[in-house]
């Protein structure tokens, strides 16, 4: 029998709200939520639906009937099919009001916690050109646009050397100009591409695992030193130094040429053996005269002058008077330890990352930061009774954990060790909400700050403070 579709369109719909992970809200007329992909609060719109579950459906505009005050026309011609500024469509002052909306409905609704007056979210100076660090992806059957599809002409050249179409491991969107990362960015990408087509250098096809050229790394610092990465499939020194050479000429300006042969299925790099061709085997960010040697495995936040606004809010909130013993945890490379460092006792940093733990303590001593310690190993582990016998009781603890936040055990661990203050750093808000609702026995949330630190996302990060009840 065959199964019975389920699709249906809705018309004349209006969009009432932005939901998570940047989709649009609408109700249907049976009452039920529609989650939108394509669409800003105040359209009107025609939906067609593409699932149906008990509670929702989720769906596409296929007609605007009315376009909402709220738009902007988007700045990249990719914006639609790349999936990664899912909000360019969107003005910014907008595009902030939703993001702190999402943070005060996750520490509500799911934390279910007393909040203060949460302070208005800090928008990120640079709308555009924000990000530090941008991989590009090779690919030798590129995805090809709907006119092309339907062009009855052969297209010759498949070639493409950009992002991943959403949801699709093996498709390549080619890149002409990204609005992510500040010149020379894209020129890199693009003179890359060009000679690498011109000299027969073969694009990698990742479904059957051919080609040569695999991935791009481009990271520029804040001091302006560049970084590139290339990751080639396999070793071939004619081909590998024909392009390497070719990048030392045509861009002088890169301080760190490098490269890595990775034959995996995978594109990680963090196992594989990173080979410095040109240049030093790091760059280096600058933040209140402290030096950040970061390699081409280091974790950085990958917006430097947003970065600097999140670590000020964070050394705010902790409030020092320079007698308090402060745990970092999930300390990256010691960033938020060292800047909070001058102002503390001391500072004991706790990382799973052997590589960042490594980063930290050598950025801390050329930073001639002595008041600092760093220590290795799972957060749920490490972060043991004896560890804090060993280390001294905290006054203060500053936590910024990934997306999922912290594990259950270490939430334990501070409702044991019950310094007088918490500082929650968080890119998640939900998770955060979990967390902060299983300390709410023991902590009040007495500040919330969200900082926007990727505009044109749907992202945002938010630091809360907590104080002992």
């Amino acid at each position: 029998m065959a199964r019975k579709n389920r699709r249906q369109i809705f018309e004349n719909i209006e969009v009432i709200d932005a939901g998570a992970k940047g989709k649009s809200i609408a109700k249907a007329p049976d009452g039920k939520v529609i989650f939108i992909n394509n669409a800003v609060p105040g359209d009107i719109v025609d939906i067609q639906t593409t699932k149906k579950r008990k509670a929702f459906y989720e769906g596409s505009a296929t007609t605007f009937h009315k376009l909402s005050d709220k738009r902007v026309e988007p700045t990249c011609d990719h914006f639609g099919t790349c999936g990664g500024c899912k909000w360019q469509f969107m003005q910014y002052e907008h595009q902030l009001a939703y993001k702190q909306q999402e943070v005060v409905n996750n520490l509500t609704r799911l934390g279910k916690i007393e909040l203060p007056k949460v302070s208005s979210i800090l928008g990120s100076e640079d709308q555009f050109f924000y990000r530090n660090k941008m991989e590009f992806s090779f690919s030798d059957s590129r995805w090809l646009t709907l006119d092309e599809i339907r062009s009855d002409s052969e297209i010759q050249n498949r070639n493409a050397l950009g992002f991943h179409i959403p949801g699709m491991w093996d498709k390549i969107l080619d890149i002409n100009k990204c609005h992510l990362q500040e010149d020379p960015s894209n020129d890199i990408r693009n003179k890359v591409k060009t000679f690498a087509t011109k000299n027969n250098l073969p694009f990698y096809n990742a479904r059957n695992k051919h080609g040569f050229l695999r991935t791009l790394m481009i990271r520029i610092a804040s001091t302006t030193e560049i970084m590139v990465l290339f990751q080639f499939f396999h070793e071939d020194i004619e081909k590998r130094t024909l392009l390497l050479d070719y990048m030392v000429s045509e861009f002088p300006e890169i301080t760190s040429l490098q490269y890595t042969i990775n034959p995996k299925g995978n594109d990680t790099i963090y196992d594989q053996e990173i080979i410095c061709y040109k240049g030093k085997d790091y760059i280096e960010e600058e933040m209140e005269g402290l030096r950040f040697r970061i390699n081409a495995k280091s974790f950085y936040q990958t917006n430097s002058k947003q970065a600097y606004e999140l670590y000020k809010v964070t050394r705010d909130f902790a409030n020092l008077t320079g007698k308090e013993l402060v745990y970092d945890l999930y300390t990256g490379t010691g960033t938020i330890a060292q800047f909070i460092a001058k102002k503390a006792k001391k500072v004991i940093g706790v990382e799973a990352v052997p590589e960042a733990i490594e980063d930290a303590k050598e950025n801390a001593k050329r930073n001639g930061i002595n008041n600092v310690e760093f220590y290795v190993g799972d957060m749920k582990k490490v972060f043991t009774k004896d560890f804090i016998s060993q280390h001294g009781q905290p006054e203060v603890v500053i936590t910024d954990p990934p997306r999922d936040g912290m594990h259950k055990d270490v939430v334990g661990q501070l409702l044991n060790i019950s310094p007088q203050k918490i500082v929650y750093v968080s890119c998640n808000s939900a998770t955060q909400a979990r967390d902060l609702s299983l300390l709410d026995e023991m902590y009040k949330v007495t500040k919330v700050q969200p900082v926007d630190m990727f505009p044109q996302t749907y992202h945002v990060e938010n630091v809360v403070l907590l104080e002992k009840r």
